[in-house]
């Protein structure tokens, strides 16, 4: 699943820098062609990258929230669960050990 979802994010990637190049091949030409001004066609693209970049951070961000529920959904716990357990664990086991020393001493 986590393989997928990276293919994916790459493949959106991959698509904005193609179209960042499209982009500047057709404005080139438009300038070439004089029909729109150098300052026009950098002010194009770059308003253009911005969106594109805009866009691919919001793709990602729902990328990102999808995984989340798909993961809450097979009942995964999270990074900070596990290690409120973990440390639950070994605060345990250290409250067991002083027991057992404790009873160990009593008996001798």
């Amino acid at each position: 699943m986590l393989e997928t979802i990276k293919k994916t994010v790459q493949a959106s990637i991959g698509a904005v820098v193609l179209t960042r190049e499209r982009v500047r091949k057709v404005l080139d030409k438009l300038v070439e062609e004089g029909k729109i001004s150098t300052e026009d066609a950098e002010r194009l693209a770059d308003r253009m990258i911005r969106d594109s970049k805009t866009e691919l951070k919001g793709l990602q961000d729902r990328m990102v929230s999808l995984m989340r529920k798909g993961l809450k959904n097979l009942d995964f716990v999270s990074k900070k669960e596990f290690d409120a357990l973990e440390k639950r664990v070994r605060r345990l086991e250290k409250e067991k050990g002083k027991r057992a020393t404790a009873r160990k001493t009593r008996k001798t």
